[in-house]
Parts: structure tokens; C-alpha cells; sequence
């Protein structure tokens, strides 16, 4: 057997089982119901947004780690990733901010 092939064979064994993706998507269909119901319940009104958040950060690195096998590539291809989370937070807030609260300020201004 040559050097590839054993490296490709440990490489495979590193993955997750077919079982283990089911269980991944069992977790994430179970996040996803969390995030209705959160939606739904009035006295968590002031903190839908953190807490939804939240729920975004998990699923999105359950799905790059596993379903896009990010848990077991290179650690740069991860680096990537957290920082494409993190651009996508700020720019989330930015308009966030625009469409909330300078839309009060202006108000209070007229």
C-alpha cells in the first residue's frame, strides 16, 4: 500500500458516521424549533435578538464543522470561517443599528 492510500484511509476515518449526521441534524432541527418557540414567548421580547444570535453562532459552526468536515480540515480553513461569522455579526448589527435606533434619534430630533 503506498503512502497516499494509508493517508487517504486515515484521512476517511477522521469523519463522522452516517449516525453521527443524523444526530447532527436531529440537534439542529431541535435548535431550529427552539428558535420559534423563543420568537413566541412575549416575556423574552428585550433579549430575542442576543438569544437568537446565539442560536445562529451554533448552528452555523455545527454545520461548518461537520457538514462541511471544517472540524477535521486545517486550522486556516477554520480561521476563515470564525472570521466570515464575525463580519457577518458586525455587519448584521450595523444595519441593525441603522434601521433601529438612528431612526429614533432622527425622530427625537424633529
Amino acid at each position: 500500500m503506498s503512502t497516499t492510500e494509508t493517508s487517504l484511509e486515515e484521512h476517511a476515518h477522521d469523519h463522522p458516521s452516517e449516525f453521527q449526521y443524523v444526530k447532527i441534524a436531529i440537534f439542529l432541527g431541535i435548535v431550529t424549533a427552539l428558535e420559534v418557540v423563543v420568537v413566541y414567548i412575549d416575556s423574552l421580547t428585550n433579549l430575542i435578538v442576543p438569544i437568537l444570535s446565539a442560536m445562529m453562532i451554533v448552528k452555523f459552526v455545527a454545520v461548518a464543522g461537520y457538514f462541511m468536515h471544517l472540524k477535521f480540515d486545517s486550522k486556516i480553513f477554520r480561521r476563515f470561517f470564525i472570521l466570515g461569522i464575525i463580519l457577518a455579526m458586525a455587519i448584521y448589527g450595523v444595519v441593525l443599528w441603522t434601521f433601529t435606533f438612528a431612526e429614533r434619534l432622527a425622530g427625537a430630533a424633529s
